[in-house]
C-alpha cells in the first residue's frame, strides 16, 4: 500500500514537472516570437528630400565602393546593415519616391555577413527613384532567415519610413548609393530603421 502511494506520488510529481516544463517552454517561444515579429511605430525625422533613411535596424558592417551588376550596372557606395535575431526585422522605405524595379532571387543561405551573401543568397532587390537618382536596396536571407517578404511592385509611389518588407530570423540589408553620396553612418554603428539617416544624395 505504502509502495503504491509512493509510486503514485512520484508519477504525479513527474507529470507535474513535465507539464510545467512544457508550459514554460511554450511561453518562452511565444514571447520570443512576439518579440521577433514586433513592429514598433517609427516617426521619421524632419529632413530634406535628398535624405536616405536606414531601411533596417542593426549594425553597419560594410561601407565601401562596390560594383552593382544586377540593375544599376555601375560602381556605387555599398552600405550593409546586419540584423541579428534580436533586432526588429521590419524593413522600411529609405526614401520617398517611385519604385522602378523589384525582383526576388532564389539562392543559398550563407551566413549573412559572408561577402558572397549579397550575390549568392536568397535575396530581393528593390530600386527606388527620386527624380533622376536611383537607390538600390537588397534584402538578403541569412543562415537562419528562410523567407523574405517584400510588399512593393514596380510603379508604386512610396513614402520614406513606411514598411517595405520583412526578413525572418537574422539577415542583412545592402544599400547601393551613387558614388557622390554623403554617407552619414560609420562602421559598427547600431542604427534604427526609418529614423536614423544613412546618407544624403545629390538630386
Amino acid at each position: 500500500m505504502c509502495l503504491s502511494v509512493l509510486i503514485g506520488a512520484h508519477l504525479i510529481t513527474a507529470h507535474t514537472v513535465l507539464i510545467t516544463t512544457l508550459w514554460i517552454f511554450c511561453v518562452a517561444i511565444m514571447l520570443f516570437l512576439g518579440h521577433f515579429f514586433r513592429n514598433p511605430r517609427r516617426i521619421p525625422p524632419e529632413m530634406p528630400e535628398n535624405g536616405v533613411l536606414c531601411p533596417a535596424d542593426g549594425k553597419v558592417v560594410v561601407i565601401e565602393e562596390a560594383e552593382e551588376n544586377e540593375y544599376l550596372k555601375t560602381r556605387c557606395i555599398q552600405v550593409s546593415i546586419f540584423m541579428s535575431p534580436l533586432n526588429v526585422h521590419v524593413n522600411r522605405n529609405p526614401v520617398t519616391g517611385i519604385v522602378d524595379y523589384v525582383k526576388h532571387h532564389k539562392g543559398k543561405y550563407l551566413v549573412a555577413w559572408h561577402p558572397k551573401s549579397s550575390t549568392e543568397n536568397e535575396r530581393t532587390t528593390t530600386v527606388y527613384r527620386i527624380k533622376d537618382t536611383k537607390i538600390l536596396i537588397r534584402q538578403i536571407a541569412g543562415a537562419m532567415a528562410r523567407r523574405i517578404v517584400n510588399y512593393l511592385s514596380a510603379g508604386d509611389q512610396v513614402d520614406r519610413s513606411h514598411e517595405m518588407g520583412f526578413i525572418k530570423f537574422g539577415s542583412r540589408v545592402d544599400v547601393f548609393l551613387p558614388l557622390d553620396a554623403e554617407v552619414t553612418v560609420k562602421i559598427d554603428q547600431r542604427v534604427v530603421g526609418g529614423i536614423d539617416v544613412l546618407a544624403k544624395v545629390k538630386l
